[in-house]
C-alpha cells in the first residue's frame, strides 16, 4: 500500500509571477524592503523577451513608435519587403481597433502625453540599472559609449526631429553626425551616405540574459525564494492567492502579474481585460568578418533592426512582426533584416543555426501598467513595457515594490495606473 505524499505549503507576503527583468527587479526590490517574496516562473529567469533584446538601457526615447503611414513604407510592408514591419493579414484585421488606438497615441498630442510620463522613468533608468548591477555583481556586463541611430535618407532624419526636440526639453545630450563622423566613431560601419545621432548617456550590456540571471542570483542571496510553476493555475481563496508549484503550494496576500506577453491570459481568467497586444521580434548572432567590430549598439531607424556587440558575436535584432504570439518562427523576418544589415556592417557566418523568437507585450499608449488592480484587492500589475522592458524593468520594479510596501515612491505613478484603461 502506498501513501500519497502530503503537499508542502509555503506562505509569503508577495508572490511575483514572471521572472523576466521586470519580475526579477520587482522581487528584488520587494525583498530589500523587508517582505517575504516568492518569484515564480515556468522557466529559468530571463529566458523570454529579457534574453533576446538589443541590450540597451535608453536615456532617450520620448516619442512612441509610430504606425508606418508613408506610401513607400506601406507598399514595402504589403509586398513583404520591409525589414521594419512584417504582417500576418488575419492578425492585423483582428488588431485593427488596437492599431487605431496605437496610431492616435503616436500623434503629436499623444506624443506629448507620452513624453510627460516616460521622461521621469528614463531619468532614473540608467541609475537604477547600475545600482542593481553593482549590488548583484552584474556591473561587468555594462558599458558606456551610448548607442547610435542611423538614417539612410534625409526624410527619415527629419522625421526624427521630434525625438531630438523632446531630448532638448528634458536635457538629454545627443550629437548629430555626418557619415565621416560615423566612420570615425565606428570604423567598422559602411557609413557612406548615412546620417546619425549619437545618444551618449544611454548604456548597453554585452549579455542581457546574464544580467537578469545575476539580478536573480542576488535576489536568492538576499533571502528570496524562486519556484517553478504555471502562473495560469493561480486562484484566489479566502482573500489570499494560491498557486501550486513544483515543490510546494504557495500562498500570498499579494500577487504581482509580471508575465510580459502572457499577462493578458491570466488576467482574463481573473476577470480583467486590458488592451494588450504582442509584437514579435527575432535575433541571431554572427561572427563579424575579420577586422570588423562595433563598440556600441547601432539601430537602422528606417529598417527597424539593431546590431549589438555581445559576448557571443554581433547580435542582429529585427523589427516588428505582427502575428499570433504562439505561431511558428518566420525565417523570412531574419533574412530580410540580414540583407539590410549587411549593407551597413560586414556580418560573417551565423554562430547558431536556430533563430531566437521573443514577444513584446504592448499597450496602445506605449506605456506599461504599473500599480494595483482597480477591481481586485491584492492584485498588482507590472507589464506592457513594449520595446522598453529591459530599460525600464528595474525602475518600474522599484516603483511597484514601494507601492506594495507602502513606502514613498521615487516618482508619481499616476500616468502608469491600470485604472487609465477603465471605460
Amino acid at each position: 500500500m502506498t501513501t500519497k505524499k502530503k503537499t508542502q505549503t509555503q506562505s509569503f507576503d508577495v508572490m511575483v509571477l514572471g521572472a523576466g527583468i521586470v519580475g526579477v527587479s520587482t522581487a528584488l526590490h520587494l525583498r530589500r524592503l523587508g517582505l517575504d517574496v516568492a518569484l515564480v516562473d515556468r522557466r529559468h529567469p530571463g529566458e523570454e523577451a529579457s534574453y533576446g533584446n538589443a541590450g540597451i538601457v535608453q536615456r532617450n526615447g520620448f516619442v512612441p513608435h509610430a504606425v508606418p503611414v508613408r506610401p513607400l513604407q506601406l507598399l514595402g510592408i504589403a509586398l513583404g519587403r520591409s525589414s521594419a514591419v512584417t504582417l500576418d493579414p488575419a492578425t492585423v484585421i483582428r488588431m485593427l481597433p488596437w492599431l487605431r488606438q496605437y496610431h492616435l497615441a503616436s500623434t503629436a498630442r499623444g506624443a506629448e502625453a507620452y513624453s510627460r510620463v516616460i521622461a521621469p522613468l528614463r531619468a532614473f533608468a540608467v541609475a537604477e540599472h547600475l545600482e542593481l548591477a553593482r549590488t548583484t555583481n552584474a556591473d561587468r556586463f555594462y558599458r558606456q559609449g551610448g548607442w547610435l541611430h542611423l538614417y539612410r535618407s534625409e526624410a527619415a532624419f527629419r522625421a526624427g526631429e521630434a525625438e531630438r526636440q523632446y531630448a532638448r526639453v528634458f536635457g538629454v545630450a545627443y550629437k548629430e553626425l555626418s557619415d565621416g563622423d560615423l566612420a570615425g566613431l565606428e570604423p567598422g560601419l559602411l557609413a557612406a551616405g548615412l546620417k546619425g545621432v549619437h545618444w551618449p548617456e544611454s548604456r548597453s550590456v554585452s549579455n542581457p540574459g546574464a544580467v537578469v540571471d545575476a539580478f536573480w542570483r542576488g535576489f536568492i542571496r538576499e533571502g528570496g525564494c524562486s519556484l517553478r510553476g504555471d502562473a495560469q493555475r493561480l486562484t484566489r481563496q479566502r482573500g489570499a492567492w494560491q498557486l501550486p508549484c513544483e515543490r510546494s503550494d504557495v500562498f500570498a496576500r499579494h500577487v504581482v502579474v509580471a508575465l510580459g506577453a502572457w499577462s493578458g491570459d491570466l488576467l482574463k481568467k481573473l476577470g480583467e481585460t486590458y488592451p494588450h497586444a504582442v509584437k514579435r521580434g527575432y535575433h541571431r548572432h554572427y561572427r563579424p568578418v575579420s577586422g570588423a567590430s562595433l563598440s556600441r549598439p547601432v539601430v537602422d531607424v528606417e529598417n527597424g533592426f539593431a546590431l549589438t556587440p555581445t559576448d557571443n558575436g554581433i547580435r542582429l535584432t529585427t523589427g516588428v512582426e505582427l502575428a499570433p504570439r504562439d505561431a511558428p518562427v518566420n525565417p523570412a523576418v531574419i533574412r530580410r533584416a540580414l540583407r539590410r544589415a549587411e549593407e551597413l556592417f560586414p556580418l560573417g557566418q551565423p554562430l547558431q543555426e536556430d533563430v531566437w523568437l521573443g514577444c513584446r507585450p504592448c499597450l496602445p499608449d506605449s506605456l506599461p501598467v504599473v500599480g494595483p488592480s482597480p477591481a481586485t484587492p491584492g492584485l498588482w500589475l507590472n507589464f506592457g513595457h513594449a520595446h522598453d522592458g529591459f530599460t525600464l524593468g528595474p525602475v518600474t520594479g522599484r516603483l511597484l515594490a514601494s507601492m506594495i510596501a507602502g513606502t514613498k515612491p521615487l516618482l508619481d505613478p499616476a500616468g502608469l495606473s491600470p485604472a487609465r484603461f477603465l471605460s
